[in-house]
């Protein structure tokens, strides 16, 4: 037993309580001295008491129980052991005593608690912490294990697992409690086994040229012999499909492709085959960059165009597409030098789509372009969308003040069916449409479930924040009638004196009357009230919906994907001012920059029409129109280079621009601007996973020490968190998270001379080792048992079995202490309140108490005789003297004896007697 205390200093209190506890006793007006005492003593006993208590004493102990952390192996090659292990931890916990506590802990690439530490008796019924099955790490589990025992206390992790370790190092782990009271010890679990064939290696040549033969790699194996199907595919586009026999063991396939693009291209190599216990493993990715004539992608509605053919005279490579088939990954897109979007609107596109071309413009330096026309810029619904962002130009024009006055109403589903992202994009559209008025302009918005809810009064704007915080209010409600609700919004427009009136009408389904749509829409046409319709999904009245349009001299909207809502909604705020268009035939005004002012050396050929925009601040306006507006702005945004073209390709708006002899020179010259200028990545590129993380090393022969730049994008257009440090002249290093999938990597370095040089390539993350089946790895887990003395446990009985290592807790016990404190005080107060011997007497009397008490009396009889003897003579002597008359002597003698006190009171006078004498 080792007795110790944690504020030993405290100890000096008993100096000024030693002398309160003198000044006390000098002091005090206590008369019994016994009495006295007695409460110094007590007081004293006290004060130490407290004191010892404040200074938190501590006993070490032996403890008693076992702590028991099961820590379950939940990742993909443990799939099928979660029930086993379950019902082995209910057995062991059924063996357990009262004093033993347990913990369940389960583990992927994390760790988890699905149980705290404690004593209950009810065993767990399954296993639901959130576990990313993609990794074993067992060390985070085994740290998290060990946290959770007590110090100085004894522990046993029981580990579940095939012993399968892909991610930390839990043989570190298990040292770094060789030094506690905590074993390890393990019960090997085999997960689904079966025929399995996985792709382990698919290479291809990271740079070629156009008309390149390339040799294309893949490497397999498989733990039974087998028929499969091998797929290539280039970019999303299948190549090569292909039926081979695949062997017991590793397969060697080789393929070969003419190279017939250029610029980054993804090849993905697949195999499938019958009865294959993981799919995860069947598939791998490999880049590669191909050098030739740059290529542009032009996104346009017509599959030919004018656009088409100038570029092509002028040696570029064209490829065309129309919006709905855009790629929808970024593989899509890094393969060409410039994307222009030509005459095309927002609605048709949606937002994901944009957000994948402002990476590539951003991070990979990809170019782009947007020309004018009817369905561009502000009247094509880009205003605050990614393609905005990356354009020199706003989609809000300058000089409001000159727009016709306009009154809008949105009417809004906002029925059970429209709840979640629907109605969320929706109230954001919307808002962003108060965004394009102008404070003087009137604005109303109704929602409607079964029944019409004015949100916003149809009435000046005013206060624009207020608005948007109403609208964005909005929840999801009940049923859907639209008759009433659209109704209400002609009434509220149709008395206003403004020049132009337009409802907007969103809604995802069916009206619930049978009411004249035809009736109330014309009758507002005659008031100038125009409306447009937005279908939402399948569900949609379509007829209803585009018959109202058509009657409204509006236009309809058929949607699919909820991302274009906002687009629809700002494209008509824009339309229903009819004033963005500037079609005055005139010269646009060259500014003195060099590479156009020898262009148009001859002249400037005259313009009918364009779309009008405001400058950012920082772009280069190039062409203005008569009014200052921009015809032809520039900028570069990340490392893309963009511009804005607000006429048209066609010519109808163009003018005299489309019939001029350097308008196919125009052309070529502005694409070719927007080209990035990549050179050939001069590192060798190599990865390796460590620690949950992929481990990205660039070697270069160069042995330089500039510092580099790297951004890296996932196929899906996310970008990724990524450190970058230098590690040796000319090598770098690349930590992100590990996560299997196709990358896009850019690297920008600032060399001496202060030019930028930049390079583009990719690179992929294979699938995790949890998806290669490998049986258990019975050494592995015999070795972390061994480091802490544990073992293999084969009964469930064996998990709450007595650990030898003896374990010992300082247990305080000052609340004990204070206690008794707390007691004695209380004694002390029935001490000085009713005295020593009165609180004395109140208990009960030892049983030979009664014969001392008679002995005592005894005593004081013998000195009364006594004294009698002593008397008698002077008292007859007396008698002789004297002779009184007898009446006299029989009233004294009557006197005497009424007066003569009894033995008993005698005893008591004596006592109090003894007692004044030792006061």
């Amino acid at each position: 037993m080792v007795l110790d205390v944690k504020y030993p200093i405290l100890f000096l209190l008993i100096l000024p309580f030693g002398f309160m506890l003198y000044l006390f006793y000098r002091k005090s007006h206590i008369q019994n001295k016994w009495e006295k005492n007695w409460i110094t003593i007590l007081r004293a006993i006290i004060f130490l008491l407290i004191i010892f208590a404040l200074t938190v004493p501590q006993m070490l102990l032996p403890v008693k129980g076992e702590n028991v952390i099961f820590l379950v192996d939940r990742s993909a090659s443990m799939q099928g052991t979660e029930d086993k292990a379950v019902a082995w931890i209910g057995g062991s916990i059924q063996s357990k005593h009262k004093d033993d506590s347990y913990s369940i802990i389960t583990i992927g690439k994390n760790a988890a608690m699905e149980q705290p530490l404690n004593r209950k008796e009810t065993p767990i019924q399954q296993l639901s912490a959130d576990i990313d099955e993609g990794e074993t790490n067992l060390e985070e589990g085994i740290q998290l294990a060990a946290s959770l025992i007590p110090e100085n206390q004894k522990g046993r992790i029981v580990l579940f697992s095939d012993g399968n370790e892909t991610a930390g190092n839990a043989l570190e782990a298990a040292r770094q409690l060789t030094g506690q009271h905590t074993v390890i010890s393990y019960v090997p679990m085999q997960g689904k086994h079966g025929e399995d064939i996985a792709l382990t290696e698919f290479n291809v040549p990271t740079s070629m040229y156009k008309g390149e033969k390339a040799e294309l790699k893949v490497k397999m194996v498989s733990d039974t012999q087998k028929e499969a199907t091998i797929r290539i595919s280039l970019n999303n586009h299948e190549i090569l499909k292909k039926k081979v026999t695949v062997k017991e063991g590793e397969n060697l396939f080789t393929f070969s492709h003419i190279v017939k693009e250029t610029g980054m291209y993804v090849y993905k190599a697949e195999v499938t085959t019958s009865d294959d216990t993981y799919l995860e493993n069947n598939e791998l990715y490999a880049v590669s960059n191909v050098s030739g004539t740059p290529k542009v992608l032009i996104v346009q509605d017509e599959n030919d165009s004018a656009l088409a053919k100038l570029l092509q005279s002028a040696n570029v490579q064209v490829e065309t597409t129309i919006p709905e088939k855009m790629p929808t990954v970024m593989t899509g897109y890094l393969p060409y030098q410039s994307i222009i979007f030509n005459n095309v609107p927002a609605t048709t596109i949606g937002e994901q789509k944009m957000e994948l071309i402002e990476k590539a413009v951003k991070d990979f330096g990809t170019g782009f372009i947007m020309t004018g026309g009817e369905n561009s810029f502000g009247l094509g619904g880009y205003f605050k969308t990614p393609i905005e962002k990356i354009l020199p130009v706003d989609m809000d024009i300058k000089g409001k003040k000159k727009l016709p006055s306009l009154g809008l109403v949105i009417v809004l589903d906002r029925s059970g069916s429209m709840g979640g992202q629907k109605l969320a994009l929706a109230k954001e559209a919307a808002a962003r449409s108060v965004e394009l008025l102008r404070d003087e302009d009137t604005i109303g918005f109704i929602a409607f479930d079964d029944r019409p809810w004015e949100i916003v009064k149809t009435a000046p704007i005013k206060n624009k924040k207020n608005v948007m915080n109403k609208i964005r209010s909005v929840e999801a409600g009940g049923g859907t009638e639209i008759y009433t609700s659209l109704q209400l919004a002609y009434e509220r427009l149709k008395p206003l004196k403004l020049q132009r009136k337009h409802i907007i009408l969103l809604t995802d389904g069916q009206s619930s009357t049978n009411s004249s749509y035809q009736t109330l829409v014309e009758e507002g046409k005659k008031d100038n009230i125009t409306i447009s319709t937005v279908a939402l999904g399948q569900d949609a009245d379509r007829n209803l919906l585009e018959d109202i349009s058509k009657y409204g001299a509006g236009r309809f909207y058929y949607v699919t994907d909820s991302t274009v809502i906002p687009s629809i909604l700002s494209r008509e705020t824009v339309m229903a001012t009819r004033t963005y268009i500037e079609d005055n035939p005139f010269y646009p005004k060259v500014q003195p920059y060099p590479e156009w002012v020898k262009l148009f050396e001859n002249g400037v050929p005259k313009m009918n029409a364009y779309i009008a925009v405001t400058p950012k601040s920082t772009a280069q306006v190039s062409i203005l129109s008569k009014k200052d507006d921009p015809i032809l702005a520039q900028w570069q945004y990340g490392l893309g280079q963009t511009a804005a073209f607000t006429s048209d390709t066609s010519g109808k708006w163009a003018g005299d621009f489309a019939r001029w002899e350097g308008w196919s020179n125009f052309w070529s010259q502005l694409v070719t601007k927007t080209f990035p200028s990549y050179e050939n990545v001069p590192y060798e590129i190599n990865l390796k996973k460590e620690n949950g993380d992929a481990k990205i090393t660039l070697k270069s022969d160069k042995l330089d020490l500039l510092p580099l730049e790297a951004a890296v994008v996932s196929q899906e257009g996310k970008e990724m968190k990524v450190q970058t440090k230098m590690t040796a002249p000319g090598e770098y290093e690349l930590n992100m998270e590990d996560k299997a999938g196709m990358y896009f990597l850019r690297l920008k370095q600032q060399t001496e001379d202060g030019s930028t040089k930049l390079y583009q390539t990719g690179f992929t993350v294979p699938y995790s080792d949890e998806y290669l089946q490998k049986g258990i790895n019975k050494p592995f887990l015999k070795e972390i048992s061994s480091i802490t003395k544990g073992k293999k446990l084969t009964k469930e009985s064996e998990a709450f079995a007595p650990i030898h290592k003896a374990s010992f807790k300082k247990q305080p016990f000052g609340d004990r202490l204070l206690l008794i404190a707390f007691l004695l005080f209380f004694l002390e107060i029935a001490i000085r309140r009713f005295g020593l011997q009165k609180f004395l007497s109140l208990f009960p009397k030892k049983k030979e108490r009664p014969h001392k008490e008679k002995e005592a009396s005894t005593h004081v009889n013998q000195l009364i005789r006594t004294k009698d003897r002593s008397t008698r003579p002077m008292m007859e002597k007396q008698k002789e003297i004297s002779v009184s008359p007898p009446q006299i002597k029989d009233r004294n003698n009557t006197k005497e004896t009424q007066d003569s006190p009894s033995n008993e009171e005698r005893l008591q006078r004596l006592m109090d007697a003894k007692k004044r004498r030792n006061r």
